[in-house]
């Protein structure tokens, strides 16, 4: 609940109020706590006070019952107790609507929520799609030679024909980028087609989501919030923690300097935070902490939610100095562990044992340690959290569908774009490539064919000429020998009869 008159966000009431100090919230936040111990309706209660003091809000659904801060809330016995206990009619508390935005990655509960291959980036892909480091380092070369050759890539079928096309070329890239296993190109390939089962298919296009949409604000001056719808996506953790990263990055790059506010420009609450630290590896950790870490200067509140203090590693911890964490259970010697954990991680309050006292707050009730005006972190006080204005349960699918349709992001991002990228282009110039390969197949075969007939004609015309010349030499030859044969027979009878009287002279002397 955000109090005007004080500027303060007060979240819960013990011994006394307990404010937050919106200056103090780019400081970043942690909501923690075993399962059905308040945490949805803490971040409901920081929510709502966010908006009402004009802060954007950003909010991951995943079990669907944040969708109901589109509708007022609904009074029951719970509420009216804390109501009465906590005195808020004295304060101006009212039931309320919020005004609300709904995305979904899938389309299937808001707007779909879309981007493009190259503003994730290799180092998240590699970590979305398992990759080792060397199949990390073969990605990073297929985007380097896509931004060399001017091949956008947006979907997964540019990125899949990418690497197809930089494997097929191995040999031509080995001197300038370094060595292309045909092993590692398979393999991220398979992991191409896990990652298009997964929703991926639907995820990387274009129209990509621009957050600066987030920054909205109602006819009151409230901050909207913007809420994704996270139940079908939650099923791929993988996913869901890469998008979040995705979006905390695309946030430091788009915001401006603007050092200490009087309150945030924007607040983001991740549920679930685990996730987007699993198996991450060094160089990505590193980055996230480094962006917790400066994004504060930039007006960004960042609120992780847990089930436990552990689940988020230290050097981003020690960045977040607003906590407030529900009841632990500690029954095995690893939870025990994480019990002391959490306890040692607020400034103690010689009132309680904090150790003792998170085993022992009911539901809705939480410790919790803030920084005050000047920064310093108060000491930890138990205290019961505020109930919500808006309504617990989750929003009709008809409302969401009509809030969804009735948004002026419709037009923006409803309809799915595939413009001219990598794909088109190596389909493009594999097609001209089998054009001019099979034009070229029956230019030579033409060609071929025409110097069969060239030999053809040539060898029936000597055959023509040498028949030719047979023929006539045959027809002289024949003259002459008849002349001959002639001339003989005539010499050859002359010489018979003079050898004959010769003789018959002779033997008749």
């Amino acid at each position: 609940m955000y109090l005007k008159e004080d500027h303060k966000i007060w979240i819960a009431t013990g011994e006394e109020h307990i404010t937050i100090e919106p200056s103090m919230c780019n400081r970043h936040g942690l909501i923690a706590g075993a399962t059905g111990t308040g945490k949805t309706v803490t971040l409901k209660v920081m929510a709502e006070a966010f908006s009402e003091m004009g802060v954007p809000v950003f909010l991951a659904d995943i079990k669907g019952d944040v969708s109901g801060m589109c509708q007022t809330g609904v009074e029951t016995k719970h509420i009216r107790r804390s109501i009465d206990n906590m005195h808020l009619n004295d304060y101006g508390y009212t039931y309320s609507s919020y005004p609300v935005r709904f995305f979904d990655v899938y389309g299937k509960m808001g707007h779909p929520v879309r981007t493009t291959i190259s503003e994730m980036g290799p180092d998240l892909l590699a970590r979305l799609m398992g990759l080792n480091e060397t199949q990390s380092g073969i990605l990073r070369i297929v985007f380097r030679v896509a931004d060399d050759e001017g091949k956008l890539l947006l979907d997964l079928k540019d990125l899949r024909a990418m690497v197809q096309y930089v494997g097929d070329n191995a040999k031509d890239y080995k001197l300038k980028y370094g060595n292309i296993s045909a092993q590692s190109v398979g393999a991220i390939q398979r992991a191409l087609l896990t990652l298009e089962d997964e929703g991926g298919d639907v995820f990387f296009g274009e129209p990509a989501l621009e957050i600066r949409d987030w920054f909205d604000w109602d006819e009151e001056g409230r901050g909207v919030m913007n809420i994704l719808e996270c139940m079908e996506l939650f099923q791929h953790p993988l996913l869901y923690g890469t998008f979040l990263l995705w979006m905390l990055s695309e946030l430091y790059e788009l915001l401006p300097e603007a050092g200490d506010l009087d309150k945030p420009k924007i607040a983001f609450f991740f549920d679930e935070a685990h996730l987007l630290f699993n198996d991450a590896p060094k160089a990505l950790l590193e980055k996230v902490e480094q962006v917790v870490r400066l994004i504060r200067s930039k007006g960004v509140s960042v609120w992780f939610i847990t089930q436990n203090p552990s689940d988020i590693p230290e050097s981003v911890l020690s960045q977040i100095s607003n906590r407030i964490q529900h009841a632990l259970r500690a029954y095995t010697p690893n939870e025990q562990k994480a019990l002391r954990y959490a306890a040692k991680s607020f400034r103690a309050n010689p009132a309680f044992d904090t150790e003792e006292a998170l085993q022992q707050v009911g539901v809705g009730e939480a410790l919790i340690s803030v920084l005050d005006i000047k920064g310093v972190p108060t000491m930890v006080q138990r205290a019961n959290i505020l109930p919500p204005a808006s309504s617990m349960n989750a929003a009709p699918e008809s409302e969401i569908a009509r809030i969804t349709a009735a948004s002026k992001l419709s037009v923006k991002y409803d309809k799915a774009v595939d413009r001219e990228s990598a794909y088109e282009i190596l389909q493009k110039a594999a097609e001209e490539a089998a054009e001019a390969a099979e034009k070229a197949e029956k230019e030579a075969e033409e060609e071929k064919a025409r110097i069969e007939k060239e030999k053809e004609e040539e060898k029936a015309r000597k055959e023509r000429e040498r028949a030719k010349k047979t023929s006539s030499g045959r027809r002289r030859q024949s003259a002459v020998e008849k002349a001959a044969n002639s001339a003989a027979t005539t010499i050859g009878r002359e010489i018979g009869r003079k050898l004959a009287r010769g003789l018959l002279g002779s033997l008749l002397k």
